[in-house]
């Protein structure tokens, strides 16, 4: 039902147990499976709950990491993995910022689940990515709207590892039926569209895993 990308599927995440969950969220899983986009189901920690063949299928170049893998906690992938950028394009306007909104709105509703927090403190030992939570994301919400921060609706780019498709767009589509913001969960597609033209392609070098900070796009404050 879920796959990890780029490691062993993870053990499944808690829910409630009924038989009605259960069979539910089977059944969901089912349905991911026919979907041709990649797909995940998430927590409000952002652990995956299930993901597609097609999510694995987008993510199975990226190396191992100890906390941050597509698979198991895309928060943390997006914001902490070296290799988040290979597949993200335009990844720290396009993904990390967007993803510190969604971490702030998470932590205004739930500040004191320990799983968030437990982020909030790895964003804090970098201090390039605390300059960009505490500095650049107010600005940033302020440039492009709190609308803009939402994930459901954006257009963003990938570097998707099928060859035939290559640099192209995808459409962020969230679904959440109710019985699955009844378990506190939300389900997102990424809808892939029609690869751009050829373009010269923009390769950032791999970093090394200790490397920890890979955020550039907003600068700490000279303050």
């Amino acid at each position: 039902m879920a796959h990890q990308a780029g490691g062993q599927r993870p053990a499944p995440r808690p829910v409630p147990d009924t038989c009605e969950n259960q069979a539910y969220l089977q059944d969901y899983g089912a349905l991911l499976e026919y979907l041709s986009c990649p797909s995940l189901v998430v927590d409000r920690q952002w652990n995956v709950v299930m993901a597609n063949h097609a999510f694995e299928t987008l993510f199975r170049g990226v190396r191992p990491h100890p906390t941050a893998m597509p698979g198991e906690n895309f928060l943390r992938f997006v914001l902490f993995h070296p290799d988040a950028g290979e597949v993200l394009g335009e990844h720290e306007p396009g993904w990390c910022l967007p993803m510190l909104a969604q971490l702030r709105s998470a932590l205004e509703s739930f500040g004191h689940d320990p799983e968030l927090q437990a982020v909030r403190r790895d964003i804090a030992q970098d201090p390039l990515m605390e300059a960009a939570y505490r500095q650049g994301l107010p600005h940033w919400i302020r440039a492009v709207g709190e609308a803009g921060t939402r994930l459901d609706g954006a257009v963003r780019l990938l570097h998707h590892p099928d060859q035939r498709r290559g640099r192209t767009e995808c459409r962020i589509v969230e679904d959440a039926p109710r019985p699955l913001r009844e378990l506190g969960y939300r389900h997102l597609t990424m809808v892939l569209r029609d690869p751009r033209r050829p373009a010269a392609a923009v390769r950032r070098p791999r970093r090394s895993r200790g490397t920890v900070s890979h955020l550039s796009v907003v600068p700490a404050s000279e303050n």
